[in-house]
């Protein structure tokens, strides 16, 4: 019966994260006809497309902090619920939008919903699997998730933007239904009523030790949002800046990285447990990374049956953002790791905003390739250093806390 019960809650936490990746990426997939069917011209597309996408990024970061907070003093599971529900109802709200500001506000409220969704069922599987299995149970909830992003596409591609909000606000509504009986963590019930300073924010900055750690894990994430907020959310300036004379779709770059990156995340999860390692396979995904794009921004000539395949390898070289969640929910004790996992993989969505403005101020100077590089070269060296600087987290065990 506990196995049933844990493959449940692994299939709960999937189907929730297939419903967020879907939801976060709908937008890139149906923002151009959106933005224009709100009466703006192409070129004033291309002045809002960031500005928007940021507005959803910067709910996602103040989210991270909210459901995090919450998941360490009310429960894993109460997360879980409010989080697709919220997002959910901004899903549908955003197809009755009349106004840019009324679209950036709804963008806004569905990105503090969905920073919920991934930190609390990491958190909730990885307290509650065998400490040597527990990298299955992440690698499958990203897996399934980054699937999301094809159902975006598909939908996007088929229904007009307005039904294709409404079916992921649906969808998150059905999914609730689904989440009945989900059980809380065993190691969040024994610390519920004793003083450990659950959610304790300050204890993330108050010490030295433990705020370098918590850094280190944010910036391990940062190569994986340089490539969806700009090699794949920006592929159509990218790819002009390669071939003027071509012009290319941004959702069918968002469709096949994701594809990828749901390849890339089976892959890192079963490298993981084979070399019982986070950080190895870690470091191996970042060198491969660092010479996809390298690739990748270099060859100019191209066309579309070359781009899909460097956008499904550029998608299979960020895989490793299972690991870097799992890493970042195993460094830390059971106060805080709920807070610790929502903000951690949030405030690399966030970051996507200074990535994207430098990468749009880089571009006047530099150009659009050479700005690139510039600023994916950063992320990935910083990422570098961090990974090397945190401790091997596999087989830990996670039942202990942190203290003052």
């Amino acid at each position: 019966m506990q196995t049933k019960a844990f493959n449940k809650l692994v299939i709960i936490a999937a189907l929730g994260y297939f419903v967020d990746i879907y939801d976060l990426i709908l937008f890139n997939v149906v923002k151009k006809q959106s933005i224009m069917d709100l009466g703006f011209t192409e070129a004033q597309y291309k002045l809002h497309d960031i500005t928007l996408f940021n507005m959803q990024m910067a709910g996602m970061l103040i989210g991270g902090l909210i459901w995090g907070v919450l998941g360490d003093k009310k429960g894993r599971v109460s997360v879980l619920f409010g989080s697709i529900l919220m997002y959910s109802l901004a899903n549908i709200a955003n197809a009755f939008v009349t106004s840019l500001e009324m679209y950036g506000a709804m963008r806004f409220i569905a990105g503090v919903g969905l920073a919920g969704e991934l930190g609390a069922g990491i958190t909730l599987v990885a307290e509650t699997m065998h400490k040597d299995k527990r990298g299955y149970g992440t690698m499958i909830i990203v897996s399934v998730g980054a699937l999301g992003a094809v159902c975006a596409y598909l939908v996007g591609d088929n229904f007009s933007w307005k039904m294709a909000y409404i079916i992921g606000g649906g969808m998150g509504m059905l999914l609730l239904a689904l989440r009945a009986g989900a059980f809380e963590s065993g190691m969040f019930k024994q610390i519920q009523h004793h003083k450990t300073h659950n959610g304790n924010l300050l204890m993330l900055v108050n010490n030295k030790k433990r705020f370098t750690k918590y850094v280190a894990c944010i910036l391990i994430g940062l190569p994986v949002w340089f490539v969806v907020g700009v090699l794949i959310n920006l592929s159509d300036r990218i790819v002009e800046a390669l071939n003027p004379a071509m012009h290319i779709e941004v959702r069918e770059a968002v469709m096949y990285s994701y594809i990828g990156l749901s390849f890339g995340d089976l892959l890192s999860g079963f490298f993981s447990q084979y070399f019982k390692s986070r950080k190895k396979v870690i470091v191996g995904y970042l060198v491969a990374l660092a010479l996809t794009v390298a690739v990748y921004l270099s060859n100019h000539d191209i066309n579309l049956p070359y781009l899909k395949i460097m956008w499904f390898l550029l998608g299979s070289a960020t895989g490793f953002w299972a690991l870097f969640v799992t890493n970042a929910a195993e460094q830390f004790g059971t106060n805080l790791r709920s807070t610790v996992t929502n903000t951690v993989p949030n405030f690399v969505r966030g970051a996507v905003v200074p990535i994207t403005l430098s990468f749009k101020g880089l571009m006047e100077t530099y150009g659009t390739i050479q700005a690139a590089v510039i600023v994916g070269s950063i992320c990935l060296i910083l990422s570098l250093i961090a990974i090397l600087s945190v401790k091997e987290t596999f087989s830990k065990d996670l039942d202990y806390v942190e203290t003052l």
